[in-house]
């Protein structure tokens, strides 16, 4: 349930309203948007109803959601949410870039695809630091060791900085130094981290799980809201299907889904979905063509050489080139870039 408070109330009325239903047990979450102000009440329904909460003062209406996410839903924010971090507005009208490589290797490499990536256009750099490989015998990463160096190349460029945690040790590491936290494909439903994430202030992108449903994606991203986080960034990143001639299905449809059923942004991950740097300029055009307000994309200054998934990254040139061919797109949705 979600009690609408009437532009006009004060604040001691919205108090006065939040205190009443805690008394009553309910869990509540203030959300406040352009136009109104809402308060989100988590728990027995049937109990608000007759709390006499609808006439109070600077109450105009309580509103049921019948969807299981409540938080993440589009009910309780209309107007799409915009995450600022550094020069990134994540959701507005620019579409947000963010590249870098799949896994930190060294100074030197970071710091050279970083100056290449913030050349390009793009707004923040992304840079594996804890890897959760297939095989117990593929690179694992830097650790704090490249959460260092990733600080570094943000200082130096003003790039946002990104990387992905594993757990909730590597969470209480990597807030010190990256300004955006990764959840993974493959901890889109460990609930305990999803829950330390919700705890934090930093914003959260949270991968689509590899075999994942638009609702369990959703319901993840409520468990992260609910601890009262709300700076929670959706990543389409493919789905697992029969297919084997990419590595993942990329579903941009899951693009504009989204964003009928929930205010959070959503970006895209061109580059894990397919395996392939071919696929990824096409699938990058789509995505921004589709409504996504952001893209993640990997690029490493010489793929072959790279630690991990070289296949699927762009060169730098490649990059400089889809930047170029990406901005006649974004304005033909109305989006710049």
């Amino acid at each position: 349930m979600i009690v609408v408070m009437d532009l006009r109330a004060t604040e001691e009325q919205v108090e006065a309203v939040n205190n009443r239903l805690e008394e009553l047990g309910f869990k509540t979450h203030f959300i406040r948007g352009v136009e109104r102000l809402v308060i989100g009440a988590i728990g027995d329904r049937k109990q608000i109803l007759n709390s006499g909460i609808e006439v109070m003062p600077g109450v105009e209406k309580l509103v049921p959601i019948m969807k299981p996410f409540k938080l993440v839903s589009r009910d309780v924010k209309p107007e799409n949410t915009v995450i600022k971090v550094k020069d990134c507005n994540i959701g507005a009208k620019e579409i947000t870039v963010i590249a870098g490589p799949c896994a930190v290797e060294s100074r030197e490499q970071l710091m050279k695809t970083a100056l290449l990536v913030a050349g390009a256009g793009a707004r923040a750099i992304r840079g594996g630091t804890y890897k959760p490989r297939t095989s117990p015998y593929s690179f694992q990463g830097m650790e704090e060791e490249g959460l260092q160096l990733l600080a570094e190349a943000g200082r130096e460029t003003g790039l946002a900085t990104i990387t992905e945690v594993i757990d909730e040790i590597s969470l209480g590491v990597a807030i010190n130094y990256v300004d955006i936290i990764q959840i993974g494909a493959r901890n889109m439903q460990n609930f305990q981290l999803l829950k330390a994430a919700g705890r934090i202030s930093k914003p959260v992108v949270l991968k689509r799980g590899l075999s994942a449903t638009i609702e369990e994606w959703l319901m993840a991203a409520e468990y992260i809201m609910s601890e009262g986080n709300y700076n929670v960034i959706l990543c389409e990143r493919g789905i697992r299907t029969f297919e084997n001639y990419t590595r993942n299905t990329l579903d941009l449809s899951a693009v504009p889904l989204i964003k009928q059923l929930s205010h959070l942004p959503v970006i895209v991950d061109p580059s894990h979905a397919t395996g392939e740097w071919r696929l990824v300029p096409p699938l990058s055009k789509g995505a921004v063509a589709c409504g996504a307000d952001g893209l993640l994309i990997e690029v490493h200054p010489d793929p072959v050489k790279a630690l991990c998934d070289g296949p699927q990254s762009l060169t730098p040139e490649n990059f400089r080139l889809l930047m170029k061919e990406l901005r006649p797109v974004a304005h033909a949705v109305g989006r710049d870039i």
